[in-house]
């Protein structure tokens, strides 16, 4: 059983993924699709521990809403799916039968915190960007190109051509993504073990969406990518399983001051500097 909020333009789910792409969401409806699901990793996501049996069990559980998912998007539709470096094999082999894999995105990102110490630590996560017709979707070049360095702050020339032309000073993103992880102090930071970035989600959106289209995310968490498609004027519809990040959604994209008596205030942060035994450190 599922549990509806929100208005004409923006929907939230609580409940399980699977069960409302199965009992609510219509057949061909959805113009993107975004998937940031449980990793299989061993993260705790409020009642929620991320982690199955085995792999096989995991990528089972993960076939039925990808297969939901393919139902619900348009035949222009495009989605996008994130999951484990150890998963993503799984996912890929699995979805290249059903859809046409446009690009295999790597999000990059760097990190001062613990790495390995005895084998190659992991800087990066992989995105696979599918079409259901390779002939038919949605793709914005030109909202989402970036400063290319040879030609703007190397200014070199390319000879090749008849005529010598400097070479473009922007262009579109490659397949490999350089966006900082979301850090505590950072204004965008919610109390969630895996939000993902702003900015990622901005250049999926303006790439694969229009104005007014509908975004799905099934796996809601900080709705991070409901709070951009509002940002963005598109529609969005957000699934969630678990009450304390059901709340995040209802007060940053319904704008709901207050939930079954609560007060829905942003994370009140503190900036103190502590040393190893917890007294502050002076700045």
């Amino acid at each position: 059983m599922s549990v509806r909020y929100g208005n004409k333009d923006h929907l939230i789910f609580h409940g399980d993924a699977l069960t409302v792409l199965l009992e609510e969401i219509d057949s061909e409806s959805i113009e993107l699709i975004f998937l940031d699901p449980p990793y299989n990793i061993g993260k705790r996501f409020g009642d929620f521990y991320d982690k199955w049996l085995s792999d096989e069990d995991y990528v089972e559980w993960a076939y039925k809403w990808l297969d939901e998912c393919i139902r619900v998007l348009k035949p222009n539709g495009t989605l996008y799916v994130m999951t484990s470096t150890q998963s993503m094999p799984y996912f890929d082999i699995y979805l290249r039968k059903k859809l046409t894999i446009l690009s295999r995105i790597i999000w990059h990102y760097d990190s001062s915190g613990v790495q390995a110490s005895k084998y190659f630590g992991s800087m990066y996560e992989p995105i696979l960007h599918c079409v259901k017709d390779k002939k038919n979707y949605i793709f914005n070049s030109e909202a989402i190109k970036i400063e290319a360095k040879t030609g703007a702050k190397r200014k070199l020339i390319d000879y090749r051509k008849t005529i010598p032309t400097p070479y473009n000073t922007n262009k579109i993103p490659g397949n490999v993504w350089y966006f900082s992880r979301v850090r505590y102090r950072m204004e965008e930071y919610e109390n969630h073990p895996s939000q993902k970035p702003e900015s990622l989600l901005e250049r999926i959106i303006l790439a694969s969406s229009n104005e007014k289209d509908l975004i799905l995310d099934p796996f809601a968490g900080t709705f991070t990518a409901a709070a951009v498609a509002k940002r963005l004027r598109r529609n969005s519809i957000s699934i969630e399983s678990q009450e304390e990040y059901l709340k995040i959604g209802l007060r940053r994209i319904l704008d709901w001051q207050e939930y079954k008596g609560e007060k829905l205030l942003p994370l009140q942060k503190s900036y103190v500097r502590k040393n190893e035994n917890g007294q502050k450190i002076s700045s």
